[in-house]
């Protein structure tokens, strides 16, 4: 059976302390205020390896995001209309693509990347991301960045 992945929105105080750590460790590698990784994880306090570990599960939650973009990375299936399922799926949460992106497919699997702007009409962005990663063919699917 495929694993799920679900996203919640929880309360600081509920977060273990590593994972807040991990998210100001990322802050201090994105100001460029240390430059590597090791020396991010020392500063905060916590392992490479727990900042590797969680380092992609892990963000802020901003309240107010309309109008923020946020780019995901898709692998799925090169199959006619798998594409247009992803495009679909966007468009059911009414938020704006403002880019899409895709390489050449390899080995009949397709990488797409999109950039997607939430609108103050948008539906919620967590149902829209496990939408998008539940749609037909998609193998795999990881959030690049938020702005």
């Amino acid at each position: 059976m495929k694993e799920r992945n679900d996203y919640y929105v929880v309360k600081r105080k509920a977060v273990p302390e590593v994972l807040l750590k991990v998210v100001e460790a990322k802050h201090l590698l994105e100001s460029a205020k240390v430059p590597t990784v090791q020396e991010a994880a020392e500063q905060v306090g916590i392992s490479r390896s727990s900042f590797y570990k969680y380092k992609d599960d892990i963000f802020p939650f901003h309240e107010h995001s309309m109008g923020r973009t946020f780019t995901v990375m898709i692998q799925l299936d090169d199959e006619p209309g798998f594409l247009s399922g992803l495009l679909n799926c966007v468009a059911k949460y009414q938020a704006n693509i403002l880019t899409i992106h895709q390489a050449i497919p390899v080995n009949g699997v397709a990488s797409v990347t999109l950039s997607i702007e939430i609108l103050n009409i948008t539906g919620d962005v967590s149902e829209l991301i496990d939408a998008l990663e539940k749609a037909q063919g998609v193998h795999y699917l990881k959030i690049l960045s938020r702005e």
